[in-house]
């Protein structure tokens, strides 16, 4: 017989060790001890790395569901901006969170509730439903993205790798290639202006391309 594991139990605790060990260090063995069990245990419930890995990203997703939404009245570029803000605001919470999420599969179908609110809205605004479906994933993609490299700058909020320092940065580049050793500000600080500015394109580029739309 399987062991009397709560699966819910296993993810929030490969959650909470991923602030730890970060997603290199996260095995199921370490989780496994930390669950007070063998490693075999796990994979009753989770038969990879991998199964566990979609497990906690849906775990992050309905995080991201849970956070403060636009109002149904409110106009697309809310919607648009609230959904990028959300997930990065979720994937800023643990370790590695949008290496996390990204290229994996959520499971179940909570997550189809979030969707169907996203997609309503975008196509109550004159959206056609592949052109919502589009915003979205490249508001997503935009956001996960953006998220992988802050978090190699930032691992947690307050941390910073000195790898990234921009004046040793520009001192290593040298005088040969001013631009690319002044670039440094602008590619290792700044995040939330930086990210606000991504979505203002984003935005931009939407009210510009899809037809119908205010």
């Amino acid at each position: 017989m399987p062991p009397k594991l709560d699966p819910a139990e296993v993810v929030r605790t490969a959650l909470r060790l991923l602030n730890e060990t970060g997603l290199e260090g996260l095995t199921l063995r370490r989780i496994a001890t930390e669950l007070k069990v063998q490693a075999p245990a796990l994979y009753w419930h989770f038969g990879s790395k991998q199964a566990l890995l979609d497990a906690m990203a849906t775990q992050l997703f309905q995080e991201m569901s849970a956070e403060p939404w636009p109002a149904p009245e409110a106009g697309w570029r809310e919607w648009v901006a609230g959904s990028c803000r959300n997930q990065r605001r979720v994937l800023l919470r643990y370790r590695d969170g949008a290496k996390v999420f990204s290229g994996t599969q959520l499971q179940g179908s909570e997550h189809a509730a979030t969707l169907e609110r996203v997609f309503a809205a975008l196509v109550a605004a004159g959206f056609p439903l592949d052109e919502a479906v589009q915003a979205y994933a490249t508001g997503a993609a935009y956001t996960v993205g953006f998220v992988i490299e802050e978090q190699c700058v930032h691992p947690l909020p307050g941390e910073v790798d000195a790898r990234y320092d921009p004046a040793a940065r520009a001192e290593r580049i040298g005088g040969a290639y001013p631009l690319a050793a002044r670039a440094g500000e602008g590619l290792f600080t700044g995040f939330d202006e930086r990210f606000e500015r991504g979505i203002a394109v984003l935005v931009a580029g939407l009210a510009a391309t899809v037809p119908g739309i205010a």
